[in-house]
């Protein structure tokens, strides 16, 4: 079964760390690109960090310096390790994969899949 399930949200306090988990299952998870979002009440998601499928990572301005974005390739999942969490930061981190693998010997798919999210809430 293709899935991504997130953990590792909850309560903060502001100044304190977190460190967010997705487990990838039924994709060729090393043919992936992966990427945390996060998104606000009413508002659109938005780019976090990603990693591409060479390991390659890269994070959004707002946040360079406080968190890193990792991956496991043995274990299927990828991590987003958050220090210095502020009260901005609360919002529902979303786990997000895409690529193109090998579907049979002579095709191949196209995949882009989300987890459900977590929420993380930073408040004293």
């Amino acid at each position: 079964q293709v899935q991504l399930v997130e953990s590792g949200g909850g309560l903060v306090q502001p100044g304190g760390s977190l460190r967010l988990s997705c487990a990838v299952t039924g994709i060729n998870f090393s043919m992936y690109a992966m990427g945390w979002y996060r998104q606000y009440p009413g508002k659109q998601r938005d780019l976090v960090a990603t990693i591409t499928h060479t390991r390659s990572s890269t994070n959004a301005d707002s946040v360079k310096g406080r968190l890193t974005i990792s991956t496991d390739n043995d274990k299927n999942s990828v991590d987003l390790q958050i220090n210095t969490l502020t009260t901005e930061d609360t919002a529902v981190y979303c786990c997000h994969a895409e690529g193109i693998e090998a579907e049979t010997a002579t095709t191949e798919r196209y995949l882009e899949l989300w987890g459900q999210g977590t929420l993380v809430t930073v408040s004293s």
